[in-house]
């Protein structure tokens, strides 16, 4: 009777400490959110990019993401973007009134900007800016141009000047081929800012790379229209003077 009751008792009692890790899963869950609210409420008094950036950290240490519990090593969660920048950030501010003016002047599908860790890219169609097969600026896009050098005159980041084109070749008396017309497009802008009087000539530089750094394929259209192209490059530090023309 005695060895049949301790079998009996044996069953539960080895139930009953398996069925508590449940509870200890649990308890380690209440503390990491617990130690999350603690931090966060730590964190009400510094910039919003830091708070983002403990968000994204503590988001990949707990593995919350869809479809699984594993994330490839070293992808991006949040890209660069001026709200993930220090408050108080010169290159986020010229970004934000940058932003400000483009939809103001109604350019947002033929002026894209794009903020990176390094720089701030103003990229315009190219028959925004100059007539098909032409380096003259557009009357129609001066207002912007004035306005964005009003913008960089104010700071001190060195800006680089960029054309682009795409791969059908040109050849007329003015411009023999897509290297003159890409660098000579970048030139007059670089040459508009100065004769402004608003950008020292120190932190310019003008470029041209013809049809040898498309952002599209050339056999179609749509690609060639993405290639033909002129970029305004902000830069935080000073590497304007690589490839200058």
């Amino acid at each position: 009777m005695g060895m049949k009751r301790a079998r009996k008792l044996k069953g539960p009692v080895a139930s009953d400490s398996g069925g508590g890790g449940y509870q200890v899963i649990y308890s380690g869950f209440v503390l990491i959110l617990l130690c999350f609210f603690i931090m966060l409420s730590s964190f009400a008094t510094m910039e919003k990019a830091k708070v983002l950036q403990f968000v994204e950290a503590f988001n990949s240490s707990v593995s919350i993401l869809p479809g699984g519990v594993k994330s490839e090593p070293g992808r991006q969660v949040l890209g660069p973007s001026a709200d993930l920048m220090p408050l108080g950030d010169e290159l986020a501010r010229l970004f934000s009134e940058l932003q400000s003016a483009v939809a103001e002047a109604g350019l947002d599908e033929r002026l894209r900007l794009e903020m990176g860790e390094t720089s701030l890219v103003m990229r315009f169609e190219d028959t925004v800016m100059f007539p098909v097969g032409s380096a003259d600026i557009a009357p129609e896009i001066v207002p912007m141009l004035e306005r964005i050098a009003r913008m960089l005159a104010a700071t001190d980041f060195p800006v680089r000047i960029e054309g682009h084109t795409d791969n059908l070749p040109i050849h007329n008396a003015r411009f023999p081929s897509n290297w003159e017309l890409s660098t000579a497009r970048a030139v007059n802008v670089l040459r508009f800012f100065l004769d402004l009087g608003r950008i020292p000539a120190g932190r310019l530089t003008a470029v041209g790379f013809g049809e040898f750094q498309p952002l599209a394929a050339n056999d179609r259209p749509e690609g060639r229209a993405l290639n033909r192209r002129v970029e305004i490059i902000v830069l935080r530090e000073a590497q304007a003077t690589e490839g200058a023309a």
